[in-house]
């Protein structure tokens, strides 16, 4: 009987480590590439004491025939046409009920696409969400893996091996039917978007009217982490501020091209959020920076031509440093509460019988947004399944509560010194639009009634009306 556990196709960083990772945690594991030099290399390079747990494949066929059955073969390559040909590769290889499990970055249609077509061949299919870049694939990342319930509980017993720990458990869990592992997977990069372009914010607000140095920001964001915005993006941040550059003795990032690059799981999950009707302003705002960032040469040329308002910070660095923290912090709840909105509103729309709690849950190690925050928000789902929004919680009521002035403040003074803050200023923007009963869309609904007899409905009695304005 063949005694490799479990396949992995695509050595690229993150395949690598992955295998390593499972290796070491007691698995035999094939490993193949579709570029077999890349495998001796992988192989002579970087398995050590692990080797005698790595069987190297120069072919899909001897890899195929190396595992046990049912086989399980991880897939670690790009998203999109090659997934698709690297299937039509593997599957006359496999047997009825073999599993394929898409590990990359996948878009969840894409997924829900190939669940049908490895089913009509007799074969399953996983999506599975990876967070955690090469440092959380090799030493334990998050894993949202999804589709049927059978084939992820065959896998499990690995995932939950070489997945993240934190104090209530493995970060890996079955996340539910169809596409839903890389639909989660999607979502978690689009909360990624907003909490980073919020401390981008925050950096620009604490540079440019605070005055603070790089040395100061490390600080700042050092002793930020040991509080309620403790999270492996701040924890970063500050050691960003710290790094030097060694040809200019700048400050690093003081030299590097303010040009953001995106991979598009950000922008598939602003795309999502208007095809199933969910808010989600701050996600969309730091997708939109990123793209208005880009316009690098455009941007320089208007520098020259468009002013803004000139005005001196004379307040209070330390106050002020405070108000920007709470802003931080009341913009990323928002963040959480928008993304989280959006899963539930998928969950009902896709039938993916997403559980919140245990999403917040996994995600609490391993991935790129873990965060102390995360374990207020699996509490809030937990205690409260049906709860609306993250905004209702009472816990985060009272803090969105107690410290919505210093963020109406902190937003206040970036319009006052033409800083732009369109993340923090939208997350402003959702709070004051959710928490208010009545908005002026009953003057937009009169508009379009009247330009296009799109009717209405009234306050005082039921039904559907429409007036002949003129």
């Amino acid at each position: 009987m063949n005694q490799v556990t479990i396949g992995l196709i695509g050595l690229a960083v993150m395949g690598e480590n992955l295998a390593l990772n499972i290796a070491e945690k007691g698995f035999r594991i094939a490993v193949g590439n579709r570029t077999a030099d890349k495998v001796d290399r992988f192989f002579n390079e970087r398995a050590g004491q692990l080797a005698d747990r790595i069987v190297p494949c120069r072919t899909f066929e001897e890899l195929a025939k190396s595992l046990e059955a049912p086989r399980r073969i991880i897939l670690m390559i790009k998203a999109g046409a090659p997934v698709d040909q690297l299937i039509e590769q593997l599957a006359p290889l496999l047997s009825k009920g073999d599993i394929l499990i898409d590990a990359g970055n996948s878009l969840f249609t894409d997924t829900e696409r190939r669940l049908g077509e490895m089913a009509a061949r007799g074969l399953r299919f996983i999506g599975m969400g990876v967070s955690g870049g090469e440092e959380g694939a090799r030493h334990g990342p998050s894993l949202m893996p999804g589709g049927d319930p059978e084939a992820v509980g065959l896998l499990l017993p690995v995932l939950e091996k070489i997945a993240a720990q934190v104090d209530d458990g493995p970060c890996a869990s079955y996340i539910g039917r169809g596409g839903s592992g890389h639909y989660v997977k999607m979502v978690h990069n689009g909360i990624e978007y907003g909490d980073m372009q919020l401390i981008c914010e925050a950096y620009d607000l604490l540079k440019s009217i605070a005055g603070l140095s790089c040395d100061e920001l490390s600080g700042v964001f050092g002793e930020w982490n040991r509080g309620e915005l403790s999270s492996f993006l701040i924890e970063i941040t500050a050691a960003i501020f710290k790094k030097r550059d060694p040809d200019t003795g700048k400050p690093l990032v003081e030299v590097i091209l303010d040009k953001a690059g995106q991979k598009g799981t950000g922008k598939w999950t602003s795309q999502n959020a208007l095809d199933v009707g969910a808010s989600i302003p701050t996600i969309t705002a730091a997708v939109e920076a990123r793209i208005l960032s880009s316009l690098k040469e455009e941007r320089a040329a208007a520098a020259k031509l468009l002013a803004g308002p000139s005005r001196p910070f004379n307040g209070d660095r330390k106050a002020f440093i405070g108000r920007v923290r709470d802003a931080l912090y009341l913009s990323k709840i928002c963040s959480y509460a928008q993304g989280m909105a959006l899963l539930s509103r998928a969950s009902g729309e896709y039938k993916y019988g997403l559980n919140l709690s245990e999403l917040a849950r996994i995600w609490k190690g391993g991935c790129i947004i873990r965060a102390r925050l995360l374990d207020r928000i699996a509490k809030a789902y937990r205690t409260n399944p049906g709860l609306k929004n993250l905004l209702l919680d009472p816990e985060f009521k009272a803090q969105l509560e107690s410290k919505q002035e210093a963020w109406r403040e902190v937003v206040a003074a970036a319009v006052q010194h033409g800083i732009a803050v369109p993340a923090m200023a939208d997350s402003l923007g959702y709070f004051d639009s959710y928490r208010r009963e009545r908005l002026p869309a009953n003057l937009l609904q009169a508009q379009r009634d009247f330009f296009g007899a799109h009717t209405y409905e009234r306050t005082d009695k039921p039904g559907v009306f429409h007036t002949e304005w003129s």
